[in-house]
């Protein structure tokens, strides 16, 4: 499997000098729910920083907080969960996922976040889609809708694959060389290719597959194992998609991430948090980027 090229970075979507107001990106995020306050606007965060605008749907205590917060990202909107459709529509690309329950009923008066995924996946089929951390480990692998992007760790994986993957692991069992770090990758491989969908498995190395092509992204260093750092990543993941193509997105996103992770390594070591990361994140994209 080759290594990520960060030449292929140059290839990404630059707002050219005469453009206007939500002409280079607009990103739909559905997440957050009482209990993960911060996984959704981890997203937002960076989001904002790439995208013209970002739709915000959460439950009305996450609404109220990033109504509070709205100064700090240029043309916000807040939607109510029932006003969902319209900005769908509208928007280039929708992230599901970040801090909505991964279990059902786990937060009374919450949607159900299966059915809430399910539901708009069915719907919106043709939609450019990220689906992440709590959408991952709850929906039906079959309404997966071809060329989405899910942005999984390893648990999250064979979770939402479990029969794909336990088959895959008790043949593995049997083989004198099996490797484990080889066999997630061909799983990894394998399930894009069935589903038609992009995966970006998360961990030490990403690995990014679709139906055609997989990369490796190593990098980052032991901090960005912090709860929330996936989210900034997932945020990440989706602003890029709007403009540019799913896998393009996807490879970038990963290597600007750890990029971003080791650029705080060398100012404060292991102690930076998910708010540090998508601050960070803008800075390294100048310097990659723009350069």
């Amino acid at each position: 499997m080759n290594e990520f090229n960060p030449a292929e970075l140059k290839k990404l979507y630059i707002p050219p000098s005469s453009s206007h107001k939500g002409q280079n990106g607009k990103l739909m995020i559905v997440g957050g729910s009482k209990l993960f306050h911060g996984a959704s606007l981890w997203a937002l965060k960076v989001a904002s920083r790439v995208v013209d605008m970002v739709y915000y749907s959460s439950v009305p205590e996450n609404n109220e907080i990033v109504q509070k917060l709205k100064e700090e990202f240029w043309d916000g909107i807040i939607v109510p969960r029932n006003k969902i459709d319209d900005y769908i529509n509208e928007a280039d690309c929708v992230l599901i996922g970040p801090g909505l329950p991964r279990l059902d009923g786990q937060e009374k008066g919450d949607d159900d976040t299966k059915t809430l995924t399910e539901s708009l996946l069915e719907k919106y089929p043709q939609k450019k889609w990220v689906i992440d951390g709590g959408a991952l480990q709850t929906i039906n692998p079959a309404l997966i809708p071809q060329n989405a992007t899910l942005t999984p760790h390893q648990g999250e994986f064979e979770k939402l694959f479990r029969d794909e993957s336990r088959s895959k692991n008790q043949e593995s069992r049997g083989s004198k060389n099996h490797n484990s770090l080889f066999m997630i990758h061909d799983s990894v491989r394998e399930m894009a290719k069935k589903y038609s969908c992009l995966i970006l498995l998360k961990g030490p190395e990403d690995v990014v597959c679709d139906k055609n092509e997989c990369v490796r992204i190593p990098g980052g260093n032991a901090g960005m194992t912090k709860g929330g750092t996936g989210d900034v990543l997932a945020g990440l993941v989706a602003a890029l998609y709007c403009k540019n193509e799913a896998f393009l997105a996807a490879t970038a996103a990963s290597y600007i991430n750890k990029k971003a992770g080791e650029s705080l390594f060398k100012k404060v070591g292991y102690y930076f948090n998910p708010s540090d990361l998508a601050d960070e994140i803008p800075k390294v994209m100048k310097e990659l980027i723009l350069g």
